[in-house]
């Protein structure tokens, strides 16, 4: 079996943006573009460089409230999420707390058959087990495709967050902890089910990220 790579690529400009995009995809199965590091009059722009590659491409637009850089209000934020749904990436990483309000987004992307990725961070500790299971339920609702990820303040909590992979039901999963004592959970987690593990190209986007050479001479061991 193969195990999945999804490059993520943080650049402040369309043109970074493509040749980056390049570079990944050479190494990696999947690449996740962070669009809230661009101005928002970018996107438009990144959209058009990227779409021939969108079928690889997790679109993702974090607010700063998500831990992004997204520097519009949200009204904006909403509105440039519907104009990703329309190009249909691979995946649209959209958090659970946006969809969870707006009942008009979850709609609209309903029409536009997008594939959507719940996601739901904590930037400060692991919640525990029966929190994490519940929010799982709740993100179910909106997609089979789940991201949820924690800040592991000890070893017990990246076990915490790989033991979610024995109650994932019918959802591809996402589940692991940032930092550096969850670091092995962005590898463990493929050998639980994950469908990829997020990394670098060189410098760490997240706390704990591995680069994708790192990642490609552990997993892929000949």
């Amino acid at each position: 079996m193969k195990y999945k790579t999804c490059v993520s690529i943080a650049e402040v400009s369309p043109k970074k943006i493509r040749t980056k995009l390049k570079e990944a995809l050479k190494k990696s199965d999947y690449v996740e573009v962070r669009l809230d590091f661009l101005k928002k009059e970018q996107v438009p722009s990144a959209l058009e460089i990227i779409k021939k590659d969108l079928n690889k491409i997790v679109c993702t637009l974090r607010p700063k409230t998500e831990g992004g850089k997204f520097e519009g209000n949200e009204k904006e934020r909403i509105s440039i999420i519907k104009l990703i749904s329309e190009y249909n990436p691979y995946l649209l990483d959209v958090e659970y707390n946006t969809l969870k309000k707006n009942k008009e987004l979850v709609k609209y992307l309903k029409s536009t058959k997008t594939k959507l990725l719940v996601s739901w961070h904590d930037f400060k500790k692991t919640p525990k087990t029966t929190e994490l299971q519940n929010k799982i339920k709740q993100m179910s609702k909106f997609s089979s495709n789940v991201k949820i990820v924690s800040t592991a303040k000890s070893t017990n909590d990246s076990t915490r967050m790989l033991e979610l992979y024995s109650k994932r039901g019918k959802n591809n999963l996402i589940s692991f902890a940032m930092g550096d004592l969850g670091k092995i959970s962005r590898i463990l987690c493929l050998y639980l089910g994950s469908p990829y593990t997020y990394v670098s190209l060189g410098k760490a986007v997240a706390p704990g990220q591995f680069s994708v050479d790192e990642v490609n001479k552990i997993i892929n061991l000949k």
